[in-house]
């Protein structure tokens, strides 16, 4: 009797009790494999964001001697289209990232990248330019930046993830001191030869080595109707728009400022966009440590204010002990501002990892559209007027940008009161 009980209670028609699923592992939070993420998100950015820092060189560069019957407009369109598709490409690239062809995005980018880097080499009127550094190596920079983001939230961290994504960010402030050191020496062509050796050897490192610990367990959408029922993700896509709106300004038209109104040489010149993006090198470290400990926002918004700030007294500056000091502290506060806004998306998102990629996404296609209009109009301001409106224009959209973050941190301090 005991054993045909046993054998009852044992047949496919006896109830089971449901297994709870397990919990995730914990993130590392460190160790060789979690830090040759960092690295590799180093590299990722290195070869992504840091051919973006480098346009401002290449503007006035293109502005003086090879695109020179161009105007500042048509010529700043160049990079504003490369870091548009760069922020707006997540949309595609998102979903090929959740399906787990990490290493085969990165590949890909990072060839597109150093073909445009090549082809940029030779390149002699405007549509070669703007085919080259534009339209290709915008590809292949949106193939590098968002699984550079992506997968140091993947799992690798938790408490020191703003530390490491600190130091990836760090990456992208390289290449414009490497040209600013090469061109005058070696010129235009192989300068930019050089660049794309480095970027050919980096990107074969990292993908190598690049990994995410964890994916969603589907691909996600390309659009979530549902974050626009959250209020703060609404007001940190407006924030977004209008921080990157005007962000960019002073790294396009700083050394061409500098040169037109007689503050430096133009040997010296060339090393403003060095000692701006040096001075993001501490921004992108230091505020995204503390807004670990603080929170994004109680960092992100007095970041944002001062960046605007400083973009206002660059219509004060009269020589060029002045200038210098202008562009180590925006670049100190437009690395912040570069670092901070992603992870800004990230808080408003967690615990609910499984959207991070969507929110993202929309979110850089927002901040794409602010970066691919705000230097043109820039450009055609100053076509039309001095310095002075273009600074202003910057420095208002900043502005907006820092009156947002602070009604965030108004909502979120009522939700959870």
């Amino acid at each position: 009797m005991s054993d045909k009980s046993e054998a009852r209670d044992s047949s496919p028609s006896s109830p089971v009790a449901p297994v709870a699923p397990a919990d995730p592992p914990a993130p590392p939070d460190g160790g060789l494999q979690a830090w040759l993420q960092v690295a590799a998100g180093f590299f990722l950015w290195f070869n992504s964001w840091g051919f973006v820092n480098t346009f401002g060189v290449y503007q006035t560069y293109y502005e003086l001697d090879l695109l020179r019957t161009s105007s500042a407009s048509d010529i700043s369109w160049i990079g504003s289209f490369q870091v548009f598709l760069l922020m707006f490409g997540g949309f595609l690239v998102g979903p090929l990232y959740d399906m787990g062809y990490v290493r085969h995005i990165v590949a890909v980018g990072g060839f597109f990248v150093v073909f445009g880097q090549m082809m940029l080499s030779l390149c002699t009127s405007y549509w070669q330019v703007f085919l080259a550094q534009g339209l290709t190596q915008g590809l292949g920079a949106t193939m590098l930046f968002h699984p550079g983001v992506a997968v140091l939230t993947s799992g690798w961290f938790s408490s020191r993830l703003a530390l490491a994504a600190g130091i990836a960010a760090a990456g992208s402030v390289i290449l414009p001191i490497v040209f600013n050191r090469l061109e005058p020496q070696i010129g235009f062509g192989w300068a930019t030869r050089v660049l794309g050796f480095i970027s050919l050897a980096t990107m074969t490192f990292t993908a190598l080595v690049v990994k995410a610990k964890s994916l969603p367990p589907a691909p996600r959408r390309f659009f979530d109707p549902e974050s626009f029922k959250d209020l703060a993700y609404v007001l940190d896509l407006v924030g977004c728009f209008w921080i990157f709106l005007g962000l960019y300004v002073p790294s396009f038209f700083i050394v061409l400022y500098s040169v037109q109104s007689g503050f430096t040489t133009g040997s010296f010149s060339a090393y403003l966009l060095a000692i701006l993006n040096a001075g993001s090198i501490p921004g992108r470290l230091l505020p995204t440590a503390l807004a670990g400990k603080l929170g994004v926002f109680n960092v992100l918004t007095p970041c944002a204010a001062a960046a605007a700030i400083i973009c206002f007294c660059l219509i004060a500056v009269m020589n060029a002990a002045g200038i210098i000091v202008i562009s180590v502290f925006f670049g100190f506060f437009s690395g912040s501002l570069a670092a901070l806004a992603p992870m800004s998306l990230v808080a408003l998102t967690l615990p609910d990892r499984k959207r991070i990629g969507t929110r993202l996404g929309m979110g850089f296609a927002v901040a794409g559209v602010g970066l691919l209009i705000g230097n043109p109009i820039s450009g055609a301001i100053l076509g039309s007027s001095r310095f002075t409106w273009a600074w202003v224009f910057g420095g208002l959209a900043i502005a907006v940008g820092a009156l947002v973050c602070f009604l965030i941190m108004i909502v979120q301090r009522r939700r959870k009161a």
